[in-house]
């Protein structure tokens, strides 16, 4: 253990311990796990457990956010389940930085295990800045290029799976054909193949051309697009299985790939790096990330496209082109000006009902998706916009019924 009294999570340990993951990137999460076994590591996700909060609030306040609560409550109930030996495993917790408390995540985990009595677990920082390094976890190229791949995947594989499900004539053919590629494609990470450019474009191809394969149906179906904060957005856990209330109500819903949210934080960081009069080496190393991302993305649309039934998301330069008339381009806290320009983007593919969700009481959420609200209704009037926020102690038939007025617009 460090001075500071930081667990540190040695070369050892990473023979020895499982690295536990909180559960956010659920169409993600299996290739994730791929990527570090490709790299000798062992991970898991967290599992999800009943009544998160009441372990994680004896040991925060109560003024934590809804995402602070349940990841907290994820890895407290992980120590105390007794599936796992408590000095043979580590916690990780992805940081992006930013303003809002959710970049405390990392610290307040650190110090609820203290106080829970398990101090002597490692909790590693997955971070793009260096931060809080350890001695028993780098990222390689190797991982990195195995993530790289896992991200683009896991978007892809969304995409095409929601847009596919609502309209196959069979039911359950999306899902198999999500499955199969999903398993497929952890076996080729995890062995390190297929992650260059050029065997992740030929994959995207065939992973296009199968989904295409499946009969669909024109429905007259309401479709929904889900926007917003980032940990409410993908994870199930976040948005009480919003994905399955929305199928029970036989929608049609979409949301942005995680590839979206990567451009952005990069596209922040250089803006941030230009005011504050970065070195020229930085700007150029953020530059050369962002031209990276942009040109992955890239390449996942093109495959897309290539089969005139799907659509993909909107390039970045058009997301930012879509927000500039919602939201200034220097609201970059948090989830900032993506918000709106996924909103607007989904509109403009004919999502006729948009939700927009986020933790209650998180005032970066408020300014980024409640503060666009006037704005987006007066852009596309005819389109019914509604957040919805979620909270450990609000009740299910609140939310849902905020839902159901989010979802009552028109059919297409």
């Amino acid at each position: 253990m460090r001075e500071t009294g930081r667990a540190e999570f040695t070369r050892k340990m990473k023979r020895t311990h499982t690295i536990l993951l909180p559960d956010m990137l659920h169409y993600h999460n299996a290739l994730l796990q791929a990527a570090f076994a490709a790299c000798g590591y062992h991970l898991e996700i967290l599992p999800e457990e009943q009544n998160l909060p009441g372990y994680s609030l004896p040991y925060i306040s109560s003024d934590y956010c809804f995402p602070t609560v349940l990841i907290l409550g994820q890895v407290l109930a992980a120590v105390r389940s007794g599936r796992f030996q408590p000095d043979q495993i580590a916690f990780m917790e992805p940081q992006a930085g930013g303003a809002c408390r959710a970049g405390n995540i990392y610290n307040s985990m650190i110090e609820s295990l203290k106080k829970a009595g398990y101090s002597q677990i490692p909790v590693i920082s997955l971070n793009a800045f260096g931060q809080y390094k350890h001695p028993g976890f780098t990222i390689t190229p190797k991982l990195l290029f195995c993530a790289v791949a896992a991200v683009c995947f896991g978007d892809l594989l969304m995409t095409l799976y929601q847009q596919v499900r609502p309209y196959e004539c069979r039911r359950g053919d999306a899902k198999a054909c999500w499955q199969r590629w999903n398993d497929k494609l952890c076996k080729d990470i995890a062995a390190g193949k297929n992650i260059s450019a050029k065997k992740r474009k030929e994959r995207y191809r065939q992973i296009v051309r199968d989904f295409a394969k499946i009969p669909m149906e024109d429905r007259n179906i309401r479709r929904v697009g889900i926007v917003g904060e980032i940990y409410i957005k993908f994870s199930p856990i976040g948005n009480r299985h919003l994905e399955q209330f929305l199928q029970k109500q036989d929608c049609a819903y979409r949301m942005g790939g995680f590839v979206n949210y990567c451009i952005y934080l990069v596209d922040s960081e250089q803006e941030d790096q230009e005011l504050c009069g970065a070195g020229r080496m930085e700007r150029k190393a953020c530059d050369m990330v962002l031209r990276y991302l942009i040109r992955i993305q890239n390449d996942i649309n093109q495959s897309i496209v290539q089969e005139s039934r799907f659509a993909p998301d909107a390039n970045f330069a058009e997301m930012k082109e879509l927000a500039a008339p919602i939201i200034n381009r220097g609201c970059r806290t948090g989830d900032g000006w993506l918000v709106a320009a996924e909103a607007a983007d989904l509109i403009e593919r004919g999502y006729e009902n948009i939700l927009i969700v986020h933790p209650f009481g998180c005032l970066v959420s408020h300014v980024c998706e409640r503060g666009i609200l006037k704005k987006l209704h007066e852009r596309y009037p005819n389109v019914n916009i509604q957040t919805v926020e979620y909270d450990y102690d609000s009740a299910n038939t609140l939310r849902e019924s905020r839902i159901m007025l989010g979802i009552s617009g028109r059919r297409s």
